[in-house]
């Protein structure tokens, strides 16, 4: 048959070997040796029987095409037509199907060449708003714009349900210099799903979900949906306007698996709940329990439900087990109306292997390194990102930058942050591959978290960039300017793991171990601290946080509330995991619901009414808040009663308010104990988890206590108090009339 395009063209479109099919079909002027020019149109669908040309305009048939090659390569000349103008094609298949539609390859790119400029110089800030899926109207044509990065390809299909998953039908073509291919596909609208068929190098071909996907099926399905994340209409501009930081607030976290907080039992079955239920049950209990803010284990889609969310495959979508991506929304709005500040887990660190996602996404080692020493985690059998590259850095930081604006979340909580400072990070000698001086940094991983953290600081000055690390590195939550990786906050991991070693320790011995309750406080304010119970606490056989403690069946309880009375008392913001307020028994199994049933019993209703008790005294005394990261909010009254397992100290306000804390970590009563105090005056105890509505013995102080003019611990006057076993007595001076 009679063409005008070159056989080896046609091969290359037929063969899915072509890197620009854009430039083959569609309609195209073709210039002839006379001087004359016509317009002729190609279409490539296998499977076609019949293709016909109609003018958009005028609905007239313009062209019938002729079929140039059997496997689908359709040509055809527009008579008469000299310059290019909108039309349709009319396609018939051999099975007796037949549909309309504009041809997908007579549309301009959708990014610009500036968008893709930013993009690998990894500086395109709102990358989420051109790579992915798109539902746009161009051209006056409705339909989905698609993008994706794939430099090392030779040529890339978009496939899905539209297309019988067939990748011979819409090639993609590659944009210079950038390695993103693209393609506007009109007609398609949300909902659609698709995926990517990737021809290698080396001629395999590679089946590949989309990395910036907003929405993807329910697992085990792994394609991406089409979805518009820009209709949500958010009612939350009151919260987004005055939010802050809160260094100098309150800030009380409760950590939530959202598949396993409560579940729904349904025709029989149980299954978790829904972002929208979500909102409806566990925001009440927020406000109840007067948490300031929770803290959601990754919500970006994973694959393993094992894995709690911790090997993603989706780093801009939520989750579709627990709803739509406007279902979050309304969870996150709704926790804004009630006051509550919404945290995000975040995976920077590593992610998964699974074949549909990042890992060799090209046929090369794309967003990993190739060296396994440099791009593997062995203890977790994922990779770790080549931060080095700009197109990977782009691609975590407008993850991040995502959440925060699409999704309004008040931060990220960074996981595994000691896996990307260190190089050596879980390998055995000879595992690793040293920096350029020789070190064992990851000197590439540290511009990317100060890049990081300046852009957000920059961008959403009132947002927590939190670290979960847990070594001495310097300068985690201080500025780049100053040195510092620019994270707001800490995760103190070794007050949590030295706490944890002296309360499972049998009271009888811990006067042996006392440097364990004291030692924090040495550098209490090299970083702006978060105090953690986590989820980590309590699985891989480590126990429940009330299994964890020694003792008969009471003195579990008082441990457990005497060890919460000196977190919520210690300098710091606070993290409690689900499930430790009431005392759960049984440790974390994200396939099981907490066990709410056990509140039926006093112990577990008696710690849960300490627990809201004890948080709400935290919100209504500034001096357990106010100066949490100044020296001046803390001064020890006796660190050193290692041979009673006492400590007592002050906290103060901003204003100078004083709160007088005492704690005994044994279960012997201590009756007329002295505590020397600055000021004489009368105290009066506001607060002592000892009290029977706890559980407790009722070793309380219910009188007012007057200072005595002798000098005890330093201090000009004293007190006599009763101080409870196993407990916490908080004491605040009346004041002078």
């Amino acid at each position: 048959m009679i063409t005008t395009v070159s056989i080896h063209d046609i091969y290359k479109i037929i063969n899915l070997n072509h890197s620009d099919p854009h430039s083959i079909l569609g309609m195209h002027k073709v210039d002839m040796q006379n001087g004359r020019s016509f317009m002729a149109v190609r279409v490539f669908i296998p499977g076609a029987s019949e293709i016909l040309v109609y003018s958009l305009s005028t609905k007239k048939l313009v062209a019938a095409l002729s079929k140039i090659h059997q496997d689908g390569f359709f040509e055809g000349i527009c008579p008469g037509a000299t310059e290019w103008f909108p039309y349709y094609l009319k396609i018939k298949t051999e099975n007796g199907n037949v549909w309309e539609t504009p041809d997908p390859y007579e549309f301009s790119p959708s990014i610009s060449e500036y968008d893709r400029y930013l993009f690998c110089a990894g500086n395109h800030y709102n990358v989420y708003d051109m790579m992915g899926s798109h539902p746009m109207e161009k051209d006056g044509v409705q339909g989905v714009s698609f993008t994706v990065w794939a430099p090392s390809a030779k040529s890339v299909s978009l496939i899905g349900s539209f297309n019988d998953w067939d990748g011979r039908r819409h090639q993609m073509r590659l944009l210079p210099n950038c390695g993103i291919w693209e393609i506007f596909m009109p007609n398609l609208q949300e909902g659609d799903i698709y995926k990517f068929e990737i021809r290698t190098q080396t001629g395999d071909t590679l089946i590949k979900t989309d990395p910036y996907g907003n929405y993807f099926e329910l697992r085990p399905n792994t394609a991406a949906v089409v979805w518009d994340i820009n209709k949500y209409q958010w009612s939350d501009k009151k919260w987004m306007e005055h939010r802050s930081l809160g260094l100098d607030k309150p800030m009380n976290i409760y950590e939530v698996h959202a598949g396993s907080w409560a579940h729904i039992v349904e025709d029989g079955y149980t299954r978790p709940m829904t972002y929208r239920e979500l909102a409806s049950k566990l925001i009440p209990y927020l406000k109840e329990m007067s948490y300031t803010h929770v803290e959601l284990l990754p919500i970006t889609e994973y694959p393993f439900d094992g894995s709690w969310g911790y090997q993603v495959t989706g780093y801009y979508a939520p989750t579709s087990r627990y709803g739509t991506p406007e279902d979050l929304m309304y969870f996150i709005d709704k926790c804004h109306k009630n006051g509550i500040g919404v945290i995000l887990d975040w995976v920077p660190a590593h992610f998964p292997k699974d074949a549909f996602s990042l890992g060799r996404f090209d046929g090369t080692a794309l967003y990993e390194h190739l060296d396994p020493r440099q791009g593997g985690h062995p203890d977790w059998g994922t990779y770790i990102y080549n931060y080095g590259r700009k197109e990977v850095q782009n691609f975590l930081i407008g993850s991040a930058l995502f959440w925060i604006e699409k999704y309004h979340a008040d931060g990220l909580r960074v996981d595994a942050v000691a896996s990307m400072l260190y190089l050596d990070y879980g390998k055995s000698e000879g595992g690793w591959v040293p920096n350029y001086v020789g070190g064992r940094e990851n000197l590439e991983a540290v511009e990317f978290l100060k890049h990081l953290n300046s852009i957000i600081s920059k961008k959403y000055h009132s947002v927590h960039m939190i670290a979960e690390e847990s070594t001495s590195w310097p300068k985690i939550s201080s500025s780049p300017e100053d040195g510092g990786l620019g994270f707001t906050l800490k995760w103190n991991m070794g007050w949590m793991n030295d706490i944890l070693e002296y309360i499972k320790t049998d009271p009888l011995f811990r006067k042996y171990h006392h440097n364990n309750i004291t030692f924090s406080m040495i550098y209490a304010y090299s970083e702006k601290f978060v105090l953690v119970f986590s989820h980590d606490e309590v699985v891989h056989m480590k126990g429940s946080l009330i299994g964890k403690m020694p003792g008969d069946i009471w003195q579990k309880f008082a441990n457990l509330r005497v060890l919460l009375g000196y977190m919520m008392t210690h300098p710091g913001k606070k993290l409690l995991f689900m499930g430790g307020e009431f005392g759960q028994f049984a440790e974390w199994n994200e396939t099981r619901s907490l066990d709410w049933h056990l509140l039926q019993y006093d112990n577990h209703r008696m710690l849960q009414d300490y627990v809201k008790n004890l948080n709400k005294l935290y919100m209504e005394e500034p001096a357990l808040w106010e100066l949490d990261f100044s020296p001046e909010g803390f001064s020890w009254t006796e660190c050193n009663d290692a041979e009673k397992s006492v400590i007592t100290y002050t906290r103060r306000s901003s204003s100078g308010e004083k709160l007088l804390c005492a704690v005994n970590f044994t279960p012997e009563t201590y009756d007329s104990f002295k505590i020397g105090v600055d000021e004489a005056g009368i105290y009066q105890e506001i607060f002592n988890s000892d009290n029977e509505a706890f559980g407790g013995s009722g070793k309380t102080n219910p009188e007012n206590i007057a200072s005595e003019a002798i000098p005890w611990n330093f201090k000009p006057h004293s007190i006599n108090i009763t101080l409870p076993p196993l407990g916490i007595a908080i004491f605040k001076q009346i004041p002078k009339k």
